[in-house]
């Protein structure tokens, strides 16, 4: 089936591609046949993954984006367009993890947290969505959290900024209503990806005690960033007449052994 008013070819810019979940999702829509901008401040980086995606035979740059400066997001919107053509999906990921006790992190670096997840996020959604208005068609979809759900100790910037971003998209979805833009959000669970992976041993561990204390360390089992890749994939694909407004993903426990399940039923 075809739909006039969803082009086949749908240009992309994914920020935070560089690695985790923005690298598998722009690998998955460039496999499916979509330009892929790939944006981050490792622009080395994302330049490797564009060329390894050209070789694999589709369509990618790379286009160097920092999501704390509304300069860089401007000049690389207007970079994946001039290279790709008229953008026709955001996907926000960009971000990095700092942890400590709300009362006892410092202010800046609480501060930075608010910037990089939430006032990034708006800064790329004010720079990409009012060009896919007048088109009357787009995808703008924000990388959120489970945290929303389950907020955790040690966490309390990180969660502050994922509610900011529920609280921006629920606008978002009334103020662009009858305009053929949707905004959507991903909600992962525990991922496997180099966000947090240089944190202190100790305060990570201090952290992990205070999760389990609260139950919120259930299993050790984490999604790999190319389940959320899917996740992403099902909302922008989505044909026009419907729209997927949030997609929880978490990962699956252990899987019980027959005999276990019988004894406990």
């Amino acid at each position: 089936m075809r739909f006039q008013d969803h082009p086949e070819r749908r240009p992309v810019l994914i920020a935070g591609a560089s690695s985790g979940i923005g690298e598998a999702t722009a690998r998955t829509l460039a496999a499916l046949g979509h330009p892929v901008a790939l944006g981050a401040r490792r622009l080395d980086r994302c330049s490797g993954i564009a060329e390894e995606i050209v070789r694999d035979g589709g369509e990618a740059v790379a286009v160097e984006l920092d999501v704390t400066s509304n300069d860089s997001v401007v000049a690389a919107v207007e970079s994946a367009q001039q290279a790709l053509g008229d953008i026709e999906i955001v996907v926000s990921g960009a971000g990095d993890l700092q942890i400590g006790r709300a009362h006892e992190m410092p202010v800046d670096e609480w501060a930075a947290q608010i910037d990089v997840h939430l006032v990034g996020a708006y800064r790329l959604y004010r720079a990409a969505v009012p060009a896919m208005i007048e088109r009357r068609r787009g995808d703008f979809v924000f990388i959120s959290s489970d945290v929303v759900s389950h907020p955790r100790p040690w966490s309390s910037a990180y969660v502050a900024a994922k509610y900011g971003v529920e609280g921006l998209v629920t606008t978002a979805h009334m103020e662009l209503e009858g305009t053929g833009v949707r905004a959507g959000l991903v909600r992962p669970g525990q991922t496997l990806t180099g966000m947090g992976m240089n944190l202190d041993q100790a305060a990570t561990d201090a952290m992990l005690n205070d999760w389990i204390a609260f139950g919120l360390a259930r299993h050790g089992h984490f999604l790999s960033p190319e389940n959320l890749a899917h996740a992403v994939v099902s909302m922008v694909t989505l044909p026009p007449g419907a729209h997927m407004k949030a997609v929880d993903v978490e990962a699956e426990g252990k899987l019980t052994s027959t005999e276990s399940a019988t004894t406990e039923s």
